[in-house]
């Protein structure tokens, strides 16, 4: 019975927003209260679908590239010949971490100029940390019986890497890059203040214009996306557990 429910639940928000998006003059009503002068209730310099998909976009490009880049670091430190490199390689990720995400995009806009690419470097630095710290730990938390009964079975190392450690450390990757995504959802918004296509464009015109309507409306679209995605991340994480007996 709690499990429809949540799974109603869920449903119910993910329609709403849906509505939201392509209906928003639907809920002007609503949001109206929170202007003043008669300004606008509904965002209306552009499109809030469109500014949705580009949002999630540029958080997907950037995640995808931290975690190719998180997950082969944390391989590489946890190989023989690569165990050497484990403190050059927590340096290196922890760079977008020691950065705020605004002093990167300062640092970026010189080098490739104003939009997106700004944005996307300072999402994927500040992505990896958590995806290369789980990964590291999924990797060097297996069983070593496993490991041994794979070696037993004549695996070779990369064999052993594919079918059974990967695998089996699957769920803690997850988790990484689940947090990962979440975080670059919320630091998106600040890449509107370098011209990229984020739903930042809405809180920065609602600010600008004093009006809260405009600024409530952004953020709850990136704080409903946020929990949507934590939310079925964590589902999908529980399921891979379960089937890899965690």
């Amino acid at each position: 019975m709690k499990l429809w429910w949540s799974l109603g639940l869920r449903i119910i928000v993910f329609g709403l927003l849906l509505a939201f998006l392509l209906q928003p003059y639907w809920f002007a009503p609503l949001l109206k209260p929170l202007t003043q002068n008669n300004a606008p209730a509904i965002y209306n310099q552009g499109s809030l679908l469109s500014l949705t998909l580009s949002h999630l976009q540029i958080v997907l490009i950037a995640t995808v590239a931290a975690t190719v880049l998180g997950v082969t670091l944390a391989i590489l430190v946890t190989r023989k010949f690569g165990a050497e490199f484990l403190a050059l390689s927590r340096s290196l990720v922890n760079i977008g971490q020691t950065f705020p995400p605004v002093a990167v995009l300062a640092l970026a806009v010189p080098a490739v100029g104003f939009g997106e690419k700004p944005t996307l470097i300072a999402l994927f630095l500040y992505g990896l940390l958590p995806i290369f710290e789980n990964t590291l730990t999924g990797l060097t938390t297996l069983q070593p019986s496993v490991i041994e009964a794979a070696r037993g079975a004549g695996m070779t190392g990369w064999q052993r890497l594919l079918k059974v450690e990967l695998p089996l450390a699957f769920p803690v990757i997850l988790g990484g890059i689940r947090l990962s995504m979440v975080i670059s959802l919320a630091t998106a918004t600040i890449g509107s203040t370098v011209a990229a296509k984020t739903l930042g464009e809405v809180i920065i015109a609602g600010l600008l214009s004093n009006n809260l309507a405009f600024v409530l409306q952004g953020g709850l679209i990136v704080a409903v996306l946020a929990v949507l995605i934590y939310d079925s991340l964590s589902a999908l994480e529980r399921l891979m557990a379960r089937r890899m007996g965690a």
